[in-house]
């Protein structure tokens, strides 16, 4: 992992961020997403950031850090390769029925996402596991031999295997792939006692079927990527972001592709817990807002919440329940359809609606000048002046205003107002609905959002943070370094990590800690394996522990982690005792007289954390011009300072209204907010009349 030079390279939905590091200098690129190929955005990017470091590519000598949104991509639209499941017989139906839970009771015309495996591709098996793992009955190999016909003559390309109780014991789920596997090598075959050795049937299938849907998309292109680092001379291979905040080898990847899910999302969670650490923060609302979605993370004691569980295609963004599940590790946020290029519409009862339709890089909203018409949230930025049409990216891909005009009088007149109204209902509409995305998401795990501190980055988010902020009640905001590359900074700032799990139902007071200490060492094993896959010495792993536990009797079950590795019958009492704080910090109250019972054991595996140098940027071209721009977001026609941000040091404290442009993003500061220079580089931003933050 050492190295003075470092490539971070995030794709998004919109555009393709590159962070490079060359010993104290960083250097920015923003390129569109090329979402027919995206490695043709990657290399564009990176082409462009080598140039203006001066360097060649053999000359890189740290990692090259990678998060993408192809797993996601592929899941949400369904690009994936034909697809198989196989169930123990009696379950075929798993993905269709689910857990039998409605996530609105009263809705008539509930609906839920599209199984991603059809069920004429979903096959059954007569064998069984127990749930104490012993076999009840072993795979028949003329059943294999008959399976392999079927899948052959579907030309499937992809097969999970999801047997009743296979995390206890994978002997028939193994069993059944190494049949596929012999019979037709070609075929990709996940296994859910790989993928997620959980408890709860419906969960593991469907995490299964998401890794065996990806697995054809994921290999090939994680392949392609290694293969053209080689073709171009970069010595050093890639190191792919997961969605638990680590970083692992493409092999790894390759093979657990539902891992990377929210591999982009996470990587800005990380960047935000290197702020609050370094500008002594113990707690942060992480506001990144980007060009297709927005991302909302809670930092709590410098910290990201993590969470074991989340959702993919919501049928509904805010109803837990109506998405397809998946259960691997995961920093615990939330996405809302409101980025840049969320498309604003009039729904059906007249009312202004925007996103969670995005027009993306392509073909992008209106003022992109690439054949979009849809008024979007950038539109509406530059019919307000927000947004400087012909700086936009530091002038290097200027915008028309006039196709932003156009594109936002067509929703005007349903309004009844001209295209400057529709922007401002726009502008407070898309922050109104992020504000409240921040209320659900905080309430749910039992933290009070108001007054915490904001940080904001996402080539978006400066531009609508503060009004953000006020409506939660915080009373300061702070705009990163390379705050519009954020999330790419944040992979740099992570060292490589694998979260492992490993299901365990049973009470504290009856666990066997001798099979709690051999389940720990084959954990630790498989954590150390991946970790010396993506370059780090033995000597540099360390490892943490965690579990899952829950009163007896209760469905759901809250992480908590613990300060060493279990082991004997002390451990008992201080895992009661962790788990009975934890639980009543997120829900204030505790059932008295009730065991508590372990659901699974959780190990993360850590490698070598290098020091991050202290970030210098290159001078803006625009510093010491400080100009007047027509502004109609507060009122008609304003006339608003317009300053560089690398100009604020040397101004001092200076109160809103206010532009700051830097060359990939836009700092909006309101008439109430006063805002200056703060430490390492960050810009703070504070509401009138609270204290001034140090």
């Amino acid at each position: 992992m050492a190295g003075d030079i470092s490539l971070a390279v995030d794709i998004g939905g919109t555009f393709t961020d590159i962070v490079l590091r060359k010993g104290n200098d960083i250097f920015l690129e923003k390129t569109l997403t090329t979402h027919e190929d995206l490695l043709v955005g990657f290399f564009t990017g990176v082409d462009a950031a080598m140039a203006r470091a001066g360097l060649q590519a053999g000359e890189m000598n740290g990692p090259i850090i990678h998060a993408t949104t192809v797993v996601t991509n592929a899941l949400i639209e369904r690009t994936g390769a034909p697809t198989a499941m196989v169930f123990t017989r009696g379950f075929k139906d798993i993905l269709r029925i689910r857990d039998e839970r409605r996530y609105d009771m009263y809705d008539p015309q509930i609906e839920f996402p599209r199984p991603l495996v059809d069920a004429d591709h979903t096959f059954t098996v007569n064998e069984r596991i127990y749930a104490d793992g012993t076999v009840g009955r072993a795979v028949d190999d003329a059943e294999i031999d008959m399976l392999c016909e079927e899948l052959a003559r579907l030309g499937i390309a992809s097969v999970g295997v999801c047997l009743l109780h296979s995390y206890r014991n994978p002997t028939n789920e193994r069993a059944v792939a190494a049949g596929i596997r012999k019979r037709l090598p070609e075929i990709h075959v996940s296994l859910s006692s790989d993928i997620a050795p959980q408890i709860r049937e419906y969960l593991r299938a469907s995490t299964t079927a998401a890794n065996a849907y990806a697995v054809p998309i994921t290999k090939p292109y994680l392949d392609k990527l290694e293969r053209t680092l080689r073709a171009r001379g970069f010595p050093s291979n890639a190191l792919i972001m997961l969605s638990s905040g680590g970083v692992v080898a493409p092999s790894t990847a390759g093979r657990l592709p539902v891992r990377m899910i929210e591999s982009g999302p996470a990587a800005g969670a990380l960047g935000a817990t290197h702020a609050s650490k370094t500008l002594s923060f113990a707690d942060i609302i992480a506001f990144d807002m980007g060009g297709t979605t927005a991302k909302v993370c809670l930092i709590r004691d410098a910290k990201p919440l993590v969470s074991g569980y989340f959702e993919i295609d919501r049928m509904y963004r805010f109803k837990e329940g109506s998405g397809l599940p998946v259960t691997v590790p995961c920093i615990d946020l939330i996405e809302i359809g409101a980025g840049g290029g969320s498309i604003a519409s009039i729904d059906p009862l007249g009312l202004l609606k925007v996103g969670p339709r995005s027009a993306g890089s392509r073909p992008g909203p209106a003022c992109y000048g690439r054949g979009g018409i849809d008024p979007t949230v950038t539109d509406a930025n530059v019919v307000l002046g927000t947004i400087d049409a012909g700086n936009f990216l530091g002038g290097s891909m200027p915008l028309d205003a006039d196709a932003a005009g156009r594109a936002l009088e067509s929703i005007a007149g349903p309004l009844r107002t001209d295209a400057i109204g529709a922007a401002r209902g726009v502008y407070r509409l898309v922050c109104e609905t992020m504000a409240s995305a921040v209320r659900a998401h905080a309430a749910e795990r039992g933290v009070d959002y108001r007054g915490v501190p904001m940080l904001a980055f996402g080539g978006a988010g400066p531009v609508h943070a503060c009004e953000v902020a006020s409506l939660l009640k915080s009373r300061t905001v702070i705009f990163p370094p390379l705050a519009s590359v954020y999330s790419a900074f944040g992979s740099l700032v992570t060292p490589p990590r694998l979260d492992l799990v490993r299901s365990a139902l049973q009470p504290l007071s009856e666990v066997d800690w001798d099979a709690v200490e051999k389940t720990f060492s084959e954990l630790e094993d498989e954590g150390r394996d991946a970790l010396r896959e993506a370059g780090c010495p033995d000597a540099s792993i360390r490892f943490r522990y965690a579990a899952d536990l829950r009163y007896v009797g209760q469905h759901y079950d809250l992480l908590v982690e613990l300060d060493q590795r279990p082991a004997g019958q002390d451990a008992a009492e201080h895992i009661r005792q962790r788990f009975h704080s934890d639980y009543v910090r997120r829900y204030r109250v505790t059932p008295d007289g009730v065991d508590v019972e372990v659901v699974n054991w959780r190990l993360t595996a850590i490698g070598s954390e290098d020091r991050v140098p202290e970030i210098k940027l290159t001078a803006d071209a625009r510093s010491g011009r400080v100009r007047m721009r027509k502004v109609h977001l507060w009122n008609d026609g304003e006339d608003v300072r317009v300053i560089a941000r690398s100009e604020l040091a040397s101004l001092g404290r200076l109160q809103g209204p206010l532009i700051i442009e830097e060359a990939e993003t836009t700092l909006v500061i309101p008439p109430d907010w006063c805002v200056q220079a703060g430490a390492l580089g960050a810009v703070m931003a504070n509401r009138l009349g609270q204290e001034q933050i140090q």
